[in-house]
């Protein structure tokens, strides 16, 4: 049976505007554009035949699909799709030198240096495994047609993992927040049917 499986990262917090990382352990809340995105993604897809919702522990994804809960979608949290833990990076104002280690941990991802994590964080290879794992059980439940929200690096290394593709290539998997992926799920593999699509939010830019 194919599965159509629609994959979005929450709606923007303070966090993410102003490029401080958040990871697993910060649990924020929306802020107004986040909201206003989260309202946009509802009115574009109210009457998609969703037939179930699924969100991480974070408060953020429950946030963004509140349209979906109020209108009596059925959901489930799937703690194995939360965010990445960026360890002690998490929640610290970018500085020169806090900057630096992380973008050199993420070289070194992108080098296939996949094992390693921030200091008290995980490391992709970590992540991929819960992630999988995650979506291994939403494939498996009886619905025909889902929505997933989760979050950013999460979501492309899930994405990279199921499609099978390194995870040293991870950010070949763009994301804005309440992007759309739209995956077709065969029964043995997944593939992508819309890539980042972000047509329902044109209007916030105007």
């Amino acid at each position: 049976m194919t599965k159509k499986i629609y994959v979005t990262r929450h709606g923007q917090t303070e966090f993410n505007k102003l490029g401080i990382v958040q990871g697993s352990g910060v649990d924020s809340d929306l802020n107004d554009m986040g909201r206003a995105q989260a309202d946009a993604f509802y009115q574009a897809y109210k009457d998609h035949p969703f037939q179930k919702l699924y969100v991480t522990e974070l408060k953020r994804t429950h946030q963004s699909m509140d349209g979906f809960i109020k209108a009596g979608l059925q959901h489930e949290i799937v703690g194995d799709l939360n965010e990445i833990s960026w360890g002690i990076r998490e929640g610290i104002p970018v500085d020169e030198e806090g900057n630096a280690y992380y973008q050199s941990i993420l070289d070194r991802w992108n080098q296939g240096e996949t094992n390693i994590a921030i200091e008290g964080g995980e490391s992709p290879d970590e992540v991929a495994l819960r992630t999988r794992r995650g979506m291994e059980y939403i494939v498996s439940q009886p619905e025909e047609h889902v929505l997933v929200c989760m979050h950013g690096r999460a979501m492309r290394i899930m994405l990279a993992e199921i499609l099978n593709y390194p995870l040293s290539e991870m950010d070949k998997f763009g994301h804005e927040n309440l992007c759309l992926y739209e995956l077709e799920y065969t029964g043995s593999m997944f593939k992508v049917i819309r890539f980042c699509d972000t047509a329902h939010l044109a209007h916030l830019d105007e």
